[in-house]
């Protein structure tokens, strides 16, 4: 079957407007969501799924940074993934949002000294 190039537009001019359609969707994987408190984590950081708030004891101080109580992982002061949390409560956003899977980014209260 032989398409004409009216049909071959046509299409073509659907499958872009059904992809812009998806990347403006808000549950596409680029759309952040809010923390409980109300503010948006960043796309950066988040795909919908990747944030939450976490009790202060799941994350610790150490001398080489800000470390993951339950995977290990260090992440330290000066490091880009480390954030000033807007509501003064930790917020770790991890791959997929799973608790075994690294750091995408860490909201922190400001520091005591």
């Amino acid at each position: 079957m032989v398409r004409s190039a009216y049909s071959r537009r046509y299409a073509g001019c659907v499958s872009v407007i059904a992809s812009l359609f998806f990347l403006t969707s808000p549950t596409s994987p680029g759309y952040a969501h809010q923390a409980k408190s109300g503010w948006t984590y960043p796309t950066a950081c988040c795909s919908g799924i990747d944030c939450r708030e976490v009790p202060a004891k799941a994350v610790s101080e150490g001398p080489q940074g800000y470390v993951i109580v339950g995977t290990g992982e260090v992440l330290p002061y000066k490091d880009a993934r480390v954030r000033n949390s807007p509501d003064g409560e930790y917020h770790w956003c991890s791959i997929g949002g799973a608790s075994n899977t690294k750091t995408v980014c860490l909201f922190v209260p400001p520091r005591s000294y």
